[in-house]
């Protein structure tokens, strides 16, 4: 059974850094794509970054570009989400998510989630 487990969550000040981890594990293949969601209440959840587990160039929601990067270390199972320059519209349950075949930016293609950890930057 596939586990992904979010870590890192907090909050910051405007301005600030967090670095989320996903330690991912049960998988019978390896997933094609990792990436990363957020979700506030009242809106649909929104895919923030996606990485192609063969080491293709990432994948970036323009409101995040320049700002947070994915990365991954598949020896360790573990993909990352560094955020930088953190906004308040930052805020929000962060998901770490797997998917196998197709391409990352296809955002509802997504099968395997994890619980979420949530992210607050205050102003």
């Amino acid at each position: 059974q596939v586990q992904l487990v979010e870590s890192g969550g907090g909050t910051v000040q405007a301005g600030g850094s967090l670095r989320l981890s996903c330690a991912a594990s049960g998988y019978t293949y390896s997933p094609t794509c990792m990436g990363w969601f957020r979700q506030v209440p009242g809106k649909e959840r929104e895919g923030v970054a996606a990485i192609y587990t063969d080491g293709s160039s990432p994948i970036y929601a323009d409101s995040v570009k320049g700002r947070f990067t994915i990365s991954q270390d598949n020896a360790k199972n573990m993909v990352y989400l560094q955020m930088n320059s953190m906004k308040p519209e930052d805020t929000g349950m962060y998901y770490c998510a797997a998917r196998s075949g197709g391409w990352c930016d296809y955002w509802p293609g997504y099968d395997f989630w994890g619980q979420g950890t949530q992210v607050t930057v205050s102003s």
